[in-house]
């Protein structure tokens, strides 16, 4: 039987009041690490130019998708303009959703819409800073029946410079502000969810918290460099990060 971890401290911040909440979807809401690879070795076949290796996937995990195919084709000589590049893209996100519709049922993590009703529940905003382009972003949304859950999503296509860049979380937070003026959110007072280095490195560049979730990396890698870590979401009980979010001692009695 394989004991259970609750959530681990790593580098522990101090959470004096939690005030939102941010997501990455890759790796964190759905595993599809094989197939968003997949798809970019097919654009490279097509292309006459030779895929992708092991090395460059575990040292790209994260990135966006326009990140990827640059750095995969100026590492076999091909320089390609920004509208070629979203041609690709383009070609990739249609590939991308179909496979995703001949899944059934959508292999979305199951603990996904527990964690996000419980965070809604305690009225704290919840958003998206992810590497999808927007249109995927969108889909794997409404799929999961959360189109409607998020009060912000930031997506690679708003940000001139990704993940590990930490500006998709600097325009989250600045939206965020907009829409909840009288809260006064800040770095600190936010957390991210991510699932690899890329990103945690990006929310840790603004000063926001992090819990890792063990999902592509083995826990015992990203408790080094996240605040928090958890193997799954469920496991991510926020009353340990805020203590104000515990229910009241007469509650618990």
């Amino acid at each position: 039987m394989v004991k259970k971890r609750k959530l681990s401290p790593s580098h522990r911040p101090v959470m004096t009041l939690l005030k939102a909440v941010l997501f990455e979807i890759n790796g964190v809401f759905l595993n599809d690490t094989a197939l968003q690879f997949e798809l970019i070795d097919d654009i490279l076949l097509a292309e006459n130019l030779r895929p992708t290796d092991r090395l460059y996937r575990d040292s790209s995990l994260g990135k966006s998708d326009r990140r990827c195919l640059k750095e995969n084709l100026a590492l076999r000589g091909r320089v390609f303009s920004e509208v070629q590049l979203d041609s690709l893209i383009q070609q990739k996100s249609a590939l991308y959703q179909n496979k995703l519709r001949e899944i059934k049922p959508f292999p979305l993590y199951e603990d996904v819409v527990p964690l996000i009703s419980a965070i809604k529940l305690k009225n704290i905003p919840v958003g998206i800073v992810t590497g999808y382009c927007r249109a995927d972003a969108e889909f794997i949304l409404q799929q999961a029946q959360l189109d409607q859950a998020f009060d912000v999503i930031v997506t690679a296509d708003e940000v001139k410079t990704f993940k590990p860049n930490g500006d998709g979380y600097r325009l989250a937070i600045a939206q965020l502000n907009q829409k909840f003026p009288d809260a006064q959110i800040q770095p600190e007072n936010c957390l991210t969810v991510e699932d690899n280095f890329h990103g945690i490195q990006a929310a840790k560049s603004v000063g926001i918290p992090v819990v890792g979730v063990a999902h592509t990396y083995p826990f015992h890698m990203l408790q080094r460099c996240s605040n928090w870590c958890v193997d799954y979401l469920s496991d991510l009980e926020l009353e340990r990060i805020d203590p104000s979010l515990a229910p009241p001692a007469e509650v618990l009695k």
